[in-house]
């Protein structure tokens, strides 16, 4: 595996054969070990896998966690060598962004809402640092998650309507047993906390099998549920088109339901499509 600190570095490391790309902001854990066991599958035997670990300061907002977002260098670079990763790509802030930096991308639909409506800026971070990865790293295809589903939907609009000539796989979430979403964030978590996390997924699960023919009825049992855990802070669950990412009334074969709950100060997301 080589590791390249700087876009020179990796501008001119050579291509072989197709290339795929995993985005991190590192912290990696089994669910990006299952994005890059994808993405090898995707470039196969002839081809290559690209990790990049990049902790996004434009992906934080004011007062957030980008200080202590944790940054488990040896940890990281070892985990990608035990899956066979060819090429480690690991920028600074610096070496990503000008200080004198005026050139941005943004989504201006699909980001307004869950996540973009908490999280003001957030989406435009991330179109921009994985614009740039995309223009650095040269992919024939790019590997995420369906937890952070906003994000998919984000980046498939960007390849679309910039047209980047990158396929975008998705990969379903990957969970811990009692079925909380694997994510870089669940360290923060203490004791009590990690066990009442468990709940989201608990609701969501219910809220789907409820056979509730409402988005009000879903959203209420959703959060109903939630509430039974005492630690349980809602930021928002919502009931939204699984393409337009809009509010609707009525639940159909392309409903997806989504949530954000604080436990402590911990932010967790999730989501479930109900048809």
């Amino acid at each position: 595996m080589k590791i390249v600190p700087t876009i020179a570095q990796a501008q001119s490391h050579a291509k072989k054969g197709p290339r795929v790309l995993v985005p991190t902001m590192g912290a990696l854990h089994r669910a990006h070990g299952e994005l890059i066991r994808i993405a090898r599958g995707q470039a196969g035997k002839n081809g290559e896998v690209v990790v990049s670990i990049f902790v996004n300061p434009l992906q934080f907002e004011p007062g957030s966690d980008y200080e202590r977002y944790p940054r488990p260098e040896q940890e990281d670079e070892e985990f990608c060598r035990k899956l066979d990763v060819d090429l480690l790509f690991r920028p600074s802030a610096t070496e990503m962004y000008p200080e004198n930096r005026s050139v941005f991308v943004e989504e201006n639909s699909l980001s307004n809402v869950l996540e973009g409506k908490s999280r003001l800026g957030h989406f435009r971070g991330v179109c921009t640092v994985v614009a740039k990865l995309f223009n650095i790293l040269q992919p024939d295809a790019a590997v995420f998650g369906e937890k952070d589903f906003q994000q998919l939907a984000v980046v498939r609009r960007m390849v679309r309507d910039l047209n980047y000539k990158i396929d975008i796989v998705a990969v379903p979430t990957v969970r811990e047993a009692d079925g909380l979403a694997c994510s870089s964030r669940n360290v923060y978590l203490n004791a009590e906390e990690r066990k009442q996390a468990a709940v989201l997924r608990k609701a969501l699960l219910a809220a789907k099998d409820s056979g509730k023919k409402s988005a009000k009825d879903i959203v209420g049992l959703t959060r109903t549920i939630i509430s039974e855990a005492p630690l349980a802070r809602i930021d928002y669950v919502d009931l939204v088109d699984a393409d337009t990412l809009q509010t609707i009334e009525l639940p159909g074969p392309n409903s997806l339901l989504a949530l954000a709950v604080f436990f402590g100060k911990t932010r967790l997301i999730d989501n479930i499509v109900l048809g």
